[in-house]
């Protein structure tokens, strides 16, 4: 799973893959560290979903984007438009359900 590195390559995965995935966390984050393990296992799992992480702490441009005030944060995107939002952590079956609904 790709970890974010600035807002450009964050932008050209939006634009280039029809459902995205993003965990946004920090290293800090004692519900992230829970969240992150199943969102790689699906990432793992599901094959027509392009998934990433964006940690809060080095890119807080994008998380401004999207006015996250806590993490983690899950956005589901479809055609680069967010369709649904998660906050905190939520088991492993909530969220395919989440990601299978794209």
């Amino acid at each position: 799973m790709n970890v974010i590195k600035n807002m450009a390559e964050y932008d050209a995965i939006l634009k280039d893959n029809e459902k995205v995935f993003v965990d946004f966390y920090a290293d800090w984050c004692g519900p992230c560290k829970m969240v992150g393990p199943l969102v790689e296992q699906l990432s793992n799992e599901i094959s027509d979903v392009t998934f990433v992480k964006v940690n809060v702490d080095e890119q807080p441009e994008i998380a401004q984007r999207y006015g996250i005030m806590s993490i983690p944060t899950l956005i589901a995107f479809k055609n680069g438009q967010a369709v649904t939002t998660t906050v905190g952590f939520k088991p492993k079956e909530e969220l395919e359900q989440v990601i299978k609904a794209l």
